[in-house]
């Protein structure tokens, strides 16, 4: 299965599901690859104010920008993010990493909480907050 049909499957993405289908990037994230992907679940987006999601869902330039800054080309798996310093991202932003004995930690604000799910044409990597809003 690809990111998408993954993302699809685990249940816990359906607000990622949605925003990737409204930007139209589903396409681009069912295709060859590979990318890794920083995925927030359902409930990372829950934690960003309704009317600032709703907003977001209604604008397809801002949300394509969001969501591309959680999509680094390439396969990354946990081993190899836990020695990165920053990664950049499709969007062409600097995604800051920072690793401990505690776990993997994005921006200063996104835990890592599972990795390594592998797809058809990259990896997921969960994580519990929204990246950049």
């Amino acid at each position: 299965m690809n990111i998408v049909e993954t993302a699809i499957n685990a249940g816990n993405f359906k607000t990622l599901v949605a925003a990737v289908q409204a930007a139209g990037l589903v396409d681009t994230l069912s295709g060859e690859g590979p990318f890794t992907v920083f995925a927030p679940t359902d409930e990372a987006f829950a934690k960003l104010p309704e009317m600032s999601l709703t907003g977001l869902m209604n604008n397809k330039e801002m949300l394509t920008k969001v969501l591309t800054y959680h999509v680094v080309p390439g396969k990354v798996m946990a081993a190899q993010v836990a020695g990165m310093m920053s990664a950049t991202s499709l969007e062409g932003d600097t995604i800051k990493i920072q690793a401990s004995d505690q776990g993997v930690l994005l921006n200063d604000k996104a835990n890592v909480t599972a990795t390594d799910i592998e797809c058809s044409n990259g990896v997921i990597h969960v994580v519990d907050t929204v990246l950049r809003f």
